[in-house]
């Protein structure tokens, strides 16, 4: 495998390895604090940390058997912090995103490219991947709220865009109008691509970011392994 440029780890999380609209995690607190572009915004910064650079630090140091609960213990380090400024310095923000910023500990986002990529790759390499995975995860988080806001209050960042002659659309302020949203933007990006970024070469356990903790698919291979010995 050849080792990928600086600036494609970067832009990797953008489009190609889009968390969101490619990888489909962190599903929830997409759909949740999208609502509003603000909300966007403020989530997909809050949830960009800099927790791949201490876990890539710490990755010849923590034992292979505890690595997961140590990469929480080490995200919830830093999710305390964003917390405590959020609620310092943008009370307004801290309030709507309410318990989706203490739930960033268990973002599939952030473990998942902790154990995938952190794990496994230097530290200046990892502080790339966490910021484009962070600026992918933003950048859809926005957009979406961008195109909910407009549709279903008339805003943009809390600022009147249409007139008098808009109605909003009630639906858009809704868990389905979340769902529809979302779904376009796959579409969209699907058009785009030509269908290459939602196209998986495979669909086992080994493509899974989560696939070295995961005990199922350590069941399966110890199968796999055994069953081709006795081949």
């Amino acid at each position: 495998m050849s080792k990928k440029s600086k600036l494609s780890i970067i832009t990797n999380g953008i489009i190609k390895e889009n968390p969101v609209l490619v990888l489909l995690i962190g599903t929830c607190p997409t759909l949740a604090t999208s609502s509003s572009a603000s909300n966007g915004l403020g989530m997909g910064l809050s949830t960009t940390a800099a927790a791949n650079i201490v876990i890539s630090l710490l990755r010849k140091v923590i034992p292979d058997k505890v690595r997961i609960p140590c990469y929480i213990v080490v995200i919830a380090g830093f999710v305390t912090v964003v917390q405590f400024l959020l609620e310092a310095y943008v009370p307004a923000l801290y309030k709507s995103l309410g318990l989706f910023i203490p739930l960033i500990v268990v973002n599939c986002i952030i473990l998942g490219r902790a154990e995938a990529f952190a794990n496994k790759n230097t530290v200046v390499d990892s502080a790339l991947d966490g910021i484009g995975m962070g600026l992918g995860f933003t950048l859809t988080l926005t957009v979406m709220g961008t195109i909910r806001e407009l549709l279903g209050a008339g805003t943009w960042f809390g600022m009147t865009v249409f007139g008098s002659w808009f109605t909003p659309i009630g639906f858009f302020n809704l868990a389905p109008g979340g769902f529809f949203v979302f779904g376009l933007l796959i579409a969209v990006l699907n058009v785009i691509t030509k269908g290459k970024a939602l196209k998986k070469k495979t669909f086992s356990c080994g493509t899974c970011p989560m696939y070295n903790s995961c005990n199922l698919a350590e069941a399966k291979e110890i199968a796999a392994e055994e069953k081709g010995a006795e081949a």
